[in-house]
């Protein structure tokens, strides 16, 4: 590594740390409108949802496979299933998870 890179990785270092770090000093300064910290609950659902969403519907990452031999998929209906009848987190990741690997077993 020459010292560009170098000094690339601790710029972006430090300003990840700022960011980060005026939140927590200031933050309990900081209040939100009701309807915006409301809005606020959803960012973590959101998130997630952005991630797992395109791994179940474009697991080779190029194209949309909504077949019934893409095991990303059925494993995700499942633990989406389940979580809406149970709410139960350890049910949801594991009945999603032996789904998926039952679905992958039947299909290979």
């Amino acid at each position: 590594m020459n010292s560009f890179e170098v000094a690339l990785i601790l710029g972006m270092a430090a300003i990840t740390f700022a960011i980060r770090y005026t939140l927590f000093a200031v933050g309990h300064r900081v209040r939100f409108n009701p309807l915006v910290a409301r809005a606020l609950t959803y960012v973590p659902v959101s998130v997630l949802t952005a991630i797992v969403v395109p791994a179940m519907l474009m697991p080779d990452g190029q194209a949309l496979q909504l077949s019934l031999d893409n095991a990303y998929l059925v494993g995700g209906l499942a633990a989406i299933g389940i979580a809406a009848r149970w709410r139960n987190l350890i049910a949801t990741i594991a009945g999603g998870m032996l789904c998926f690997f039952f679905w992958r077993w039947l299909y290979a």
